[in-house]
């Protein structure tokens, strides 16, 4: 079974990696406004979130408005809210599911129920990473895609905002903590191969002595 050190790691990953899908599910940085062609002017920005869109002035001011529809949304903005808001629940019963099997608490006295269940938080960290990493790549691939087709006016094309590399780091931190978590809470195999035999010295066989 995993050592505590290597699970009290795995915690502090799975804890980090979870701050991050909140910060990415919470934060509208998806997409931001991208001043290229004759869209030169910077007095204001405009970035794209999950929940509500927001323009920004030079100044620092800033006006947000949530979505009148989630029907307003494309695709992949639609797919993340709920993957983002199922990896972090998942993760959330994950981090919980490890406290009760890890080494260094007391919740569960046998050894290979911990490592059951240390394996199945790990599994449950590895899902929530996919989860996160999933549309945080469809996003940036459709943002990417639009940036370079020539149809699409300047004006509307888009860049790549903080959330992405954010998520993209989330998942990554989740990914890593489940895989050690799986590769160090394997249950201990059953019985030995072979049987000794043990007498006692009655039952031993008799020896005939000169």
């Amino acid at each position: 079974m995993g050592s505590a050190g290597v699970q009290m790691g795995c915690v502090a990953l799975g804890v980090l990696g979870l701050i991050g899908a909140i910060v990415c599910c919470a934060v509208p940085r998806w997409r931001v406004s991208s001043f290229v062609g004759s869209n030169i002017v910077t007095a204001q920005s405009a970035q794209e979130g999950l929940w509500m869109n927001c323009v920004v002035q030079s100044t620092g001011q800033q006006q947000c408005k949530n979505y009148d529809s989630l029907l307003v949304l494309s695709a992949d903005l639609q797919a993340a809210r709920a993957m983002l808001i199922i990896s972090c629940m998942l993760s959330s019963l994950s981090l919980l599911i490890l406290f009760c099997g890890a080494d260094f608490t007391t919740c569960v006295e046998s050894e290979d129920a911990k490592a059951k269940i240390s394996l199945v938080a790990g599994v449950g960290l590895l899902l929530a990473g996919l989860l996160v990493i999933i549309p945080v790549s469809w996003s940036a691939h459709n943002v990417v895609r639009d940036f370079n087709n020539p149809l699409v006016a300047p004006a509307q094309k888009r860049e790549l905002g903080a959330c992405i590399f954010v998520g993209w780091g989330a998942g990554a931190v989740l990914i890593l903590a489940g895989g050690l978590l799986c590769c160090f809470s394997r249950p201990k195999s059953g019985g030995s191969g072979g049987n000794a035999k043990y007498y006692s010295n009655s039952s031993a066989p008799g020896k005939n002595y000169v």
